[in-house]
């Protein structure tokens, strides 16, 4: 299920902010908490060197973004330990590099300046990020999804409801994307109020629809 299908059905946007660092990089799994101590990623090498297999990193950095948290080095660690992706409240680096090793990387943007790696930080527990609202909070065992539209958090114990609704409502969509296709208009597919709207021309627009349907 893409982002988009499962915000509508409940899960969590975790900041219009982040972005895949390349095209195309999405995945689905159990996320893994993780706080950096401002300035400094020692916490981002303890969760890589503890993380179980497919699941998610998920990084908050504690309000300081301008650093480049995750970069190449971190970015093979985690794929050879088999971690399905990274996502950070903040910046990465070696962009290039990450893309070629394919593991998928959501972030706030890049930042060349180098973190600490020995001011502490905590994995595994609950961490909040806070560009949107209301702030998402992320536990251990939340389900983190990630593509081109973005991040989302689907909270544990929600996360087969979320998922139901969302496939009801992708396939609902299929249903209006068919129907566009026989010519419909989406004014009528989505019940919406053309007269709502300055400079709707109301009657003549749907003739002509109707006279080019018939044509």
């Amino acid at each position: 299920m893409g982002t988009a299908a499962l915000t509508r059905s409940g899960a969590r946007p975790l900041g219009s902010h982040l972005f895949p660092v390349w095209p195309g990089a999405a995945f689905a799994a159990a996320a893994l908490p993780v706080r950096c101590a401002p300035g400094d990623n020692l916490a981002v090498h303890v969760a890589v060197a503890q993380a179980p297999r497919e699941s998610a990193l998920v990084v908050d950095v504690s309000g300081e973004p301008e650093y480049g948290y995750v970069d190449e080095i971190l970015a093979v660690a985690a794929r050879l330990r088999g971690v399905s992706g990274i996502v950070v409240d903040g910046c990465v680096r070696d962009v290039a590099a990450i893309a070629r090793t394919g593991l998928p990387v959501v972030s706030a943007g890049v930042s060349v300046r180098e973190p600490g790696h020995d001011a502490g930080g905590a994995v595994g527990r609950e961490i909040v990020f806070t560009a949107d609202h209301p702030p998402a909070p992320v536990r251990r065992g939340d389900w983190i999804v990630a593509d081109d539209d973005g991040v989302v958090c689907l909270p544990r114990g929600r996360v087969t409801q979320i998922v139901a609704a969302a496939v009801e409502s992708v396939s609902h969509d299929q249903e209006v994307l068919d129907a566009l296709c026989s010519g419909k208009s989406t004014l009528d597919l989505l019940n919406l109020d053309p007269s709502r709207v300055a400079g709707w021309e109301g009657a003549a627009v749907s003739a002509a629809r109707s006279a080019e349907r018939a044509g």
